[in-house]
């Protein structure tokens, strides 16, 4: 773990989260909050193949901020989230794939897509609010390239060898081309589209709250393009999604006020870049409080229904993920695309 990554990651998150704070407009987090993810990129990897990482990725996470927003102006029509939630889903899943992202799933995206798809949003003020996004991104792209200039100050020496501060960077991801013609990123990516569409409907039609939680748990739940499909792994997410519910809980439940949100918000963050990598199931019980809190500064909801409805959403989305990993494992095997 580096404490450098975690420091650049909660100060892409901190810095505009108190800037809306100071100037009264705390409902625009969310907008803010999904452009800094674009500091939880491109970890441990050297900056000329970090560049190309979070460019990409902060690219994608602004079309799917952008998208999301359209589809709020439009009144968040069903047909459309659907159809736009299928394309992120598969676009995204052979995106992270092909230049080998990290995180490698499409969590974020879908995440920046839903949450800002269901915030009401005026036709005026909808490029206002991508332009926020935007500049978010851009500073957190800035951030996470400017330890460049740390580690030519630390001397050459401590940059190769690696420190507390400062971690040797042995991430090397390359660029696949092939990932149109391998059927492990094909059957991830429709365990994808199958899950968020059998969570979305099943949460609609129970009434729970905001159906994108289910979605999002779903996501959370299946492995990523040619990784292992693993039972126990997904267990892991299950626990780490339901344990972040609960640390949530915790937190608000005495109302603190939107200044302590702000800096669990900015811990979490921290946390979460630290552990993402490594212990993605552990990593969840940061990223959980942190989507929440943000959902929490930019909508208040009464504590327990954002709670019962995220805690059976949770469990709904990841029963389905389970499911379709068992199924994809059955694939695997029949038709020998296991590696």
């Amino acid at each position: 773990m580096s404490v450098e990554v975690g420091f650049r990651a909660a100060a892409a998150v901190a810095v505009p989260l108190l800037l809306l704070f100071a100037v009264g407009r705390l409902d625009l987090a969310a907008y803010a909050t999904f452009g800094a993810f674009t500091a939880l990129y491109g970890r441990n990897e050297p900056y000329r193949l970090r560049l190309r990482s979070v460019s990409v990725a902060g690219v994608a996470l602004l079309v799917c901020i952008a998208l999301g927003v359209l589809v709020a102006v439009l009144g968040e029509p069903l047909w459309l989230t659907t159809v736009l939630l299928v394309a992120v889903v598969v676009v995204g899943t052979s995106l992270a794939a092909a230049f080998q992202l990290l995180p490698a799933q499409t969590l974020f995206f879908v995440f920046a897509l839903l949450v800002c798809a269901a915030i009401p949003t005026p036709a005026a003020e909808a490029w206002g609010r991508i332009g926020l996004a935007a500049a978010v991104a851009a500073f957190s792209w800035l951030l996470t390239m400017s330890g460049w200039l740390l580690r030519r100050a630390a001397g050459d020496r401590a940059a190769r060898t690696g420190s507390v501060l400062l971690k040797k960077l042995h991430r090397r991801p390359g660029v696949d081309t092939s990932v149109l013609r391998d059927g492990r990123v094909w059957l991830t990516a429709t365990q994808n589209a199958v899950g968020v569409l059998l969570a979305g409907s099943i949460a609609l039609s129970f009434g729970l709250g905001h159906a994108y939680w289910a979605v999002v748990s779903v996501v959370a739940v299946i492995p990523p393009a040619r990784a292992a499909h693993s039972i126990s792994r997904s267990v892991h997410r299950i626990f780490g999604t339901i344990g972040g519910v609960i640390v949530t809980g915790l937190v608000l439940v005495w109302g603190p006020p939107a200044l302590v949100v702000i800096v669990v918000v900015v811990v979490c963050q921290f946390f979460a870049e630290m552990l993402v990598g490594s212990h993605y199931g552990t990593a969840l019980l940061f990223i959980t409080p942190m989507a929440l809190a943000v959902s929490h500064l930019a909508s208040p909801t009464p504590l327990d229904t954002l709670l019962i409805d995220r805690v059976l959403e949770t469990v709904l989305g990841a029963a389905i993920g389970i499911g379709l990993v068992l199924a994809a494992r059955w694939v695997e095997r029949s038709r020998g695309l296991a590696p």
